[in-house]
């Protein structure tokens, strides 16, 4: 059987491919509700991930990328 990505290294795929991740977006991509302690937990790691506060529908949200 093969074993099931968790929604950590889901995260970090696709911000290894290049996508800036916000709360909707991981919550519809990867059902995950707490993307804040996700990305917390890849910065432990060390994971050189930048955030920065966005308007989206109109509201302000975090949204996260990899930096290089």
């Amino acid at each position: 059987m093969m074993e099931q990505a968790t929604q950590k290294q889901r995260i970090l795929e696709a911000l290894i491919e290049g996508h800036a991740i916000t709360p909707l977006y991981a919550l519809r991509r990867f059902s995950c509700f707490r993307l804040g302690a996700r990305i917390w937990e890849l910065k432990r790691e060390g994971f050189k991930i930048s955030s920065r506060r966005v308007k989206r529908e109109g509201a302000y949200v975090a949204e996260y990328r990899m930096t290089k």
